[in-house]
């Protein structure tokens, strides 16, 4: 019976939490509805509120953002906006901070994580997974002697908090596995092995 039990629980645990955080996100993309006028929000013209029109309409405007962001007028647009953030104080902190974030992160040529490491962490004598981010900045690497890179240290299970740190190159080990079954490993806490191999193993 015990068996039984588990083997029910986890085929519903992974789909109970897969709906509960697609509803979260659909719940969420609706209050974009919020932004249009009554006359023009579901309750207005269907008698009742339909559920993933904010998501849908949230599709749709980011898309046709990004087809207007790539002709020439579009891109002059843009760039005058971003002149104009620039240069409001406080703003044009935030503003540049999050931009080079978001570029990193979702440009299609930039590389957030580029390898999958093994490194001692938190002392000598422990290893964990960790990813490689960079190379450190300019006035940081003249003033350190050897080779070293930039390294991202992700917590369990939530990989989005972590440590930033700089590690002698030396000090690393590159693992043959993708940085997808690298965080796979890290949000399973180690119950999903990946079938990557280290190098030079």
């Amino acid at each position: 019976m015990k068996k039984y039990l588990i083997t029910g629980l986890l085929i519903w645990i992974p789909l109970v939490i897969t709906l509960w955080v697609l509803k979260f996100i659909v719940d969420a993309l609706d209050q974009t509805l919020l932004l249009l006028p009554l006359e023009f929000r579901t309750e207005n013209w269907l008698g009742f509120h339909m559920p993933g029109m904010g998501a849908l309409m949230t599709v749709v405007i980011v898309f046709l953002t990004g087809a207007f962001a790539t002709n020439l007028l579009g891109a002059r647009l843009v760039n005058f906006w971003h002149q104009v953030l620039h240069r409001i104080p406080v703003v044009n902190s935030i503003y540049s901070s999050v931009k080079q974030i978001s570029d990193t992160l979702f440009s299609s040529s930039g590389q957030a994580f580029r390898r999958a490491l093994l490194v001692r962490w938190p002392h000598e004598g422990m290893w964990t997974i960790a990813f490689l981010t960079g190379r450190p900045g300019a006035e940081i690497d003249a003033r350190l002697v050897g080779d070293y890179i930039s390294v991202y240290v992700p917590t369990t299970p939530n990989p989005t908090g972590g440590y930033f740190v700089i590690v002698a190159r030396k000090d690393v080990i590159e693992l043959d596995m993708s940085v997808d079954e690298a965080l796979k490993y890290i949000i399973s806490m180690g119950v999903v092995p990946p079938n990557g191999k280290v190098h030079g193993k």
